[in-house]
């Protein structure tokens, strides 16, 4: 992968980073990160902003521009578009929400078979992360206070989600049926409402009580 690429899958996966950040990750100077951040910067895939914390210099940080979130691919968006509209028109509403459940029973199929003979909720969460990953959803598991996060760094679907928000509640509710119900599952974050990434809290059911 070239640097470029493997700067941009860092930022897409860590968020807005520093340029120190971005050196220790990728072993650069931070001489050397600057620069590549700086011609990223000029192709219009990363925007430097500058944050103010408490005294001294501000910290330059980095993040993806619009372009930049582009090179990451919304599976044959267009095509999908087009499709969700031809369905509406078709056969309305009701129809486009048979064709979300069908595509939500493929779905938990799916996952029901990844998480077979998991032996705790942790392991359910991390196959399921790794189901979502080979679907293109960049997906991570990560410690919380009350439980776990299930990340999905990215958002393969977008477009479809966007014009279709049945897309979203239904994979809410795969994830709940999928992981069972000895844990609750929230929706912390959404890409559709402007945050980077979609975030679940998986809180096991003593712990939610």
């Amino acid at each position: 992968m070239a640097a470029a690429d493997r700067i941009l899958l860092l930022i897409k996966t860590g968020g807005p980073l520093r340029t120190a950040e971005v050196a220790a990750a990728l072993g650069l100077t931070p001489q050397g990160a600057r620069q590549r951040l700086e011609r990223l910067a000029a192709d219009g895939l990363v925007d430097p902003r500058d944050e103010r914390r408490g005294v001294g210099r501000p910290r330059r940080v980095w993040s993806l521009t619009g372009l930049g979130q582009a090179r990451f691919p919304d599976a044959h968006a267009q095509l999908t578009l087009e499709l969700i509209a031809a369905v509406r028109q078709e056969f309305g509403e009701a129809g486009l929400e048979r064709l979300v459940a069908r595509r939500e029973q493929a779905g938990l199929r799916a996952y029901a078979e990844a998480v077979e003979g998991a032996a705790s909720l942790r392991e359910r969460v991390e196959r399921l992360a790794e189901a979502r990953t080979a679907e293109g959803y960049m997906a991570e598991v990560r410690e919380a206070a009350d439980g776990l996060l299930l990340i999905e760094n990215h958002c393969p679907i977008c477009a479809a989600a966007s014009v279709c928000q049945g897309f979203c509640r239904s994979e809410l509710d795969a994830f709940r049926r999928t992981l069972g119900p000895d844990c609750s599952v929230e929706r912390t974050s959404h890409i559709l409402a402007g945050a980077r990434r979609c975030a679940y809290r998986v809180t096991p059911r003593a712990a939610a009580s």
